[in-house]
């Protein structure tokens, strides 16, 4: 029988990749203090989400979760430039989803990496620079990334600079997403100043959808009457990481007694380094209500996977549960089979998702840590490959990418070089795509999900003597 399940027995387990702040006393009183502070999100919206991915899970729709490795504190989200930011993320993100809903036909249920994301597990605690070793860079949650002791000492306070960045960059995405911003009437308003042989094939979709669009007014309907086609639902997600923080932002939910919602996001997923099925991560999200997200990578065994699964959904509840799969792309053809069989014979109903990003980050010659275009291409076409042999569902994708035209993974259809590579190289932690490189995905895998759907409507063959 399942141990009971309270907000702050996680503290009781053993816990990885969380920092070691000097000043416990401090961190309890920040603590206590967020706990006093509002909701980021509300429980019915993580309800409408876990919906939405449970048909998503039936292999009625398509999960597109992207945005920032790490977001940061240097651009406060009351000045322009960082509106600026989250409204091209924004751009970008509306782009590729009308392109995955228009060219494949498909609902595409909209999750970014946003308003939340400030954490980072590390591979190692401590990081060497000219005979210096210091704490490691573990986001703006928890200390700075300059390389001196004073930013790298793990600071309760931004614990409270984090639930502000967090509520305001809710507030901007809330407007433009319920505002007008995302009206399918502003399709070509979405574009992003790039260049245009780039942009061609976007700019013949968004004509075909204005087209339909003065069509069906023609035809007489009133499509200030739909707000579907005015408005988006668009969800919060991060790492649940720092559990302090989630601790303290988890609420029960008052139309739902004895049910606890994180309330920092609308989903949280547990990172392949803190996926121990014992450890505090695990016995923290097994409790909240919210769509989870698991990651597994290429240290996964089958028979663990299958034991967090009993644990993180043990009632087998469609869209609880999304496994973003990261194994990178010369294993996913090895190893993403047998996880599919092994779920498939169990009979457990999980989200399908690839993150092509973590299993293909290298170091350039030029020194930088890049992702090559070609490999996170390559890993989407594997994990898509694979679930047709398998006939079951390639359900979504995970990216970090930003809506700036920054120079951090190689390759894409300006071909990107390892020399490019110092010329826009803005990220704190992971190399992200660009906006050119997101959209190019983004119409890769419409082909992909129109061929899906295709192979999905042919007939079986016949079968002699039957």
């Amino acid at each position: 029988m399942a141990e009971r399940w309270t907000r702050d027995n996680w503290r009781k387990k053993p816990i990885v990749q969380v920092p070691d702040y000097p000043d416990q006393q401090a961190l309890a009183s920040v603590e206590q203090q967020l706990a006093s502070y509002p909701p980021l999100v509300f429980a019915g919206e993580a309800r409408n989400l876990k919906a939405a991915l449970g048909r998503v899970a039936q292999g009625e729709g398509f999960l597109l979760q992207g945005g920032d490795c790490a977001e940061s504190f240097t651009d406060p989200s009351a000045n322009n430039i960082s509106a600026n930011n989250i409204r091209d993320f924004l751009r970008v993100f509306l782009q590729m989803a009308v392109v995955l809903t228009y060219a494949a036909s498909v609902p595409v249920v909209k999750v970014g990496r946003i308003a939340g994301q400030f954490a980072k597990p590390r591979s190692s605690p401590t990081e060497k620079k000219d005979g210096q070793e210091l704490p490691s860079y573990r986001g703006d949650i928890i200390n700075g990334p300059e390389f001196n002791a004073t930013a790298r000492a793990p600071d309760p306070a931004r614990l409270i600079e984090a639930y502000r960045h967090s509520a305001s960059t809710l507030n901007l995405i809330r407007a433009l997403t319920h505002g007008g911003y995302a009206s399918l009437g502003r399709v070509h308003q979405w574009m992003l100043e790039v260049d245009p042989r780039s942009a061609q094939r976007y700019l013949e979709l968004a004509d075909r959808i204005s087209e339909a669009l003065a069509f069906m007014q023609a035809c007489g309907l009133d499509l200030e009457r739909h707000p579907e086609l005015k408005t988006t639902d668009f969800y919060t997600s991060h790492e649940a990481l720092l559990l302090g923080f989630e601790q303290a932002l988890t609420r029960e939910d008052s139309t739902h007694p004895g049910t606890w919602c994180a309330t920092s996001a609308h989903m949280v997923w547990i990172g392949d380094r803190t996926r121990q099925p014992d450890h505090a991560h695990i016995d923290f999200c097994r409790g909240i209500m919210n769509p989870l997200g698991l990651k597994c990578g290429p240290s996964s065994k089958v028979d663990e996977l299958l034991r967090l699964i009993d644990i993180l959904n043990p009632e087998n509840d469609p869209g609880r549960l999304t496994l973003i799969v990261r194994l990178g792309a010369d294993k996913v053809g090895d190893m993403l089979p047998a996880m599919i069989r092994a779920v498939q014979r169990e009979g457990r109903s999980v989200v399908w998702s690839c993150d092509p990003m973590h299993g293909n980050t290298i170091t350039s010659k030029s020194g930088y840590k890049t992702r090559p275009f070609d490999l996170i291409l390559k890993e989407v076409k594997s994990f898509f490959s694979v679930h047709a042999s398998e006939g079951t569902h390639a359900g979504g994708v995970h990216l970090e990418m930003t809506g700036q035209h920054v120079t951090e993974c190689t390759g894409g259809a300006h071909a990107i070089t390892d020399e490019g590579l110092n010329a826009r190289y803005h990220t704190l932690c992971d190399p992200r795509l660009n906006a050119e490189q997101a959209i190019e995905m983004a119409f890769l895998m419409a082909d992909l999900l129109k061929q899906e759907r295709a192979n999905k409507a042919k007939p079986l063959p016949a079968v002699s003597g039957l």
